[in-house]
């Protein structure tokens, strides 16, 4: 609930992508009522995509309050994270209330990027693996193998507080993932789903996180605010090397 449309415009006059790799891919998600200002201001650079913090899963109805998957796709919205740590946490969203707005951003052309990840109790009583592997296979038939898919590994307890996890620990929840998916749909479709690590990432540790293995890209949370910082995120891809044209460098939840 950062950036409205004024604030949002100006976001995208002083973000500067020089040093940023031209294979980045970066997709930022303003609150609902700037995207269409954002999406004015973001056209000239063709790196840069938009998407929704939040879809219901029906397409339209007396929802009071909420955004429909074809409302945010008419206001310039490409892609739409659903099951984030908050809504989640806060709003006490489901897992079977994420399988179907996967399916409703799959129906209207938006790219799910799928959030899921584990509490500090969850992590300290061992349970890591059951707790994202439940959330990610809730998902899994809503987001088949058509169409492409991210999957945000964001553990709960390293969001907004200042602890990040090691490399070593977002690479083994990935694994975790990249395992599942390759036994639900085979290596080349597994492999084309991008896994992000997101909590508390800053241009101090981006570069070592995007060097971790089957860590695709990055959910940045409250150092996408500044531009400069946002930047020098999106940058530590070439620091961290090419692994693949079509992978995502950095991803900004505004």
């Amino acid at each position: 609930m950062h950036l409205g449309p004024d604030r949002a415009v100006a976001f995208f006059e002083a973000l500067s992508l020089d040093g940023v790799p031209s294979d980045c891919e970066l997709i930022v998600f303003p609150p609902a009522v700037s995207i269409v200002a954002a999406a004015k201001a973001a056209v000239r650079d063709p790196r840069v995509r938009l998407g929704v913090q939040n879809i219901h899963w029906e397409d339209q109805g007396a929802f009071t309050g909420e955004v429909s998957a074809p409302m945010a796709r008419e206001a310039g919205a490409s892609f739409a994270l659903v099951g984030h740590s908050e809504r989640r946490h806060v709003f006490g969203e489901t897992d079977a209330q994420v399988a179907r707005k996967v399916l409703a951003a799959r129906r209207h052309g938006l790219v799910p990027v799928v959030c899921l990840g584990e509490t500090l109790d969850e992590r300290r009583a061992g349970r890591v693996e059951e707790v994202i592997l439940r959330q990610l296979d809730a998902a899994l038939d809503a987001l088949g193998t058509e169409g492409r898919s991210l999957v945000a590994y964001e553990p709960v307890w390293a969001i907004g507080t200042g602890e990040t996890a090691t490399p070593e620990d977002a690479s083994a929840a990935h694994g975790v993932l990249r395992a599942r998916l390759t036994e639900a749909w085979g290596g080349a479709a597994a492999a084309s789903v991008a896994l992000l690590y997101g909590g508390s990432v800053k241009p101090e540790n981006a570069a070592e996180l995007l060097e971790a293995r089957d860590v695709d890209g990055v959910l940045v949370g409250g150092a996408s605010l500044d531009p400069v910082s946002f930047a020098r995120i999106a940058a530590a891809g070439r620091q961290a090397g090419s692994k693949d044209v079509d992978t995502p460098r950095g991803v900004s939840d505004v």
